[in-house]
């Protein structure tokens, strides 16, 4: 498996675990609809949240948030339409990211932002 698919795992791994610890509840994990891919569907209180994982080497510079570009939020917006027509949902829905930055032998840093970005009005 290639070194950033790893490193991708173990920041999925993290951020579940800090959901959890937060109180969420996992619904699902790399959910796919066709080719578009849904982190963690989790749902938090009554809200269903869709969380965007970002796991960056230490040694890159870069904001998680700006990691998320305008087709990724149409991708992820799809996906969670999809997801609620497939489980025949009807709860609030918003979209979380979570950033991790990993240091090595288990050391990382997390941000947590919780409503990152609103779906785009068409």
């Amino acid at each position: 498996m290639a070194q950033h698919t790893d490193l991708g795992k173990k920041g999925e791994e993290i951020a579940i675990n800090h959901l959890v610890n937060k109180g969420y509840t996992i619904r699902d994990r790399n959910w796919y609809y066709q080719k578009l891919e849904i982190d963690i569907v989790a749902v938090d209180g009554d809200e269903l949240v869709i969380v965007e994982v970002k796991t960056r080497s230490a040694r890159i510079y870069e904001d998680l948030r700006d990691s998320i570009s305008s087709r990724k939020i149409r991708f992820l917006v799809n996906a969670a339409e999809a997801y609620i027509m497939e489980h025949d949902l009807n709860m609030d829905t918003r979209f979380d990211v979570i950033g991790i930055k990993w240091f090595g032998e288990d050391k990382f840093t997390i941000e947590h932002f919780p409503d990152a970005f609103s779906p785009p009005v068409n």
